[in-house]
């Protein structure tokens, strides 16, 4: 099951006709769960992300795709990894059969302050001041530490972003918060400047875009923009069910059951 190779791990048996596009950004590994239930129907990549800047990591997963697929493959991105789908397939449309777009950012900028805001309201008042003093050190020059900074900010938000989780087995992750805030100052610039939806715009395959109704990140945020630029664009909307359905008591067995279904399709 495990690759040697550092870009990305392989699940289950050739061929792999399924990609895994991981959030963060810089936050490899974490979709391991996610990618070995789904190897029970089809061969996996989980595709890491070692580059810092966009452009290096859309030529870091063509040549995933292009030397380890059956081509055209079925792209799965989370979060973040939902953008870096939607510009890859935008950028590579011959490559691609369907996008599976899950608990995507919001691609237009309106739609990001009630972000925070709802993450605030779910946690007390232990939580943000421990949140507030972390992210100052981010900001502070000359810390070392601060993948391990990182990696508690993203514990604290998890909280936050779930609707019920179960427990899980801890999968190594690694968190690289200088390839974070690399990627993600350029990906925000790109929303910002409207270019994020303009290249999703160019997207020629099926999009099927997933949502849970606790997320923070609003649906609409993701639904109402791509609806008027894919022309074969579905939407889902889970009950019961934060930033991870995978992860989620109850909507976990549905999110996998519609899963199976369009792998199928």
């Amino acid at each position: 099951m495990n690759s040697a190779n550092p870009d990305f791990r392989k699940f289950g048996p050739a061929p792999y006709r399924l990609v895994l596009v991981h959030g963060g950004p810089g936050a490899a590994g974490y979709l391991a769960p996610l990618a070995g239930r789904l190897s029970r129907f089809t061969g996996v990549i989980d595709a890491y992300q070692t580059g810092d800047n966009i452009d290096a990591l859309l030529q870091e997963l063509f040549n995933v795709i292009t030397s380890h697929t059956e081509l055209p493959v079925t792209l799965l991105g989370h979060s973040w990894g939902a953008w870096l789908s939607l510009l890859f397939a935008g950028s590579y449309p011959s490559l691609i059969r369907k996008l599976v777009l899950v608990a995507s950012a919001p691609l237009e900028e309106k739609y990001v302050p009630g972000i925070n805001e709802t993450r605030m309201n779910r946690l007390d008042t232990e939580k943000i001041t421990r949140l507030s003093g972390l992210v100052s050190r981010l900001e502070m020059p000359g810390d070392s530490d601060r993948d391990s900074i990182f990696r508690e900010i993203a514990g604290i938000l998890k909280k936050a972003d779930d609707c019920d989780a179960q427990e899980n087995d801890d999968e190594p992750v690694h968190l690289d918060y200088g390839r974070y805030r690399s990627v993600w100052q350029e990906a925000e610039e790109l929303r910002r400047s409207g270019e994020l939806l303009k290249r999703a715009g160019k997207v020629l395959c099926p999009v099927l875009a997933i949502h849970g109704d606790y997320d923070p990140h609003p649906a609409d945020g993701v639904s109402l923009p791509l609806q008027k630029r894919i022309k074969d664009f579905k939407f889902i909307l889970l009950e019961k069910c934060g930033h991870e359905p995978w992860n989620e008591k109850h909507a976990s067995r549905g999110f996998y059951e519609l899963l199976q279904k369009e792998l199928k399709t």
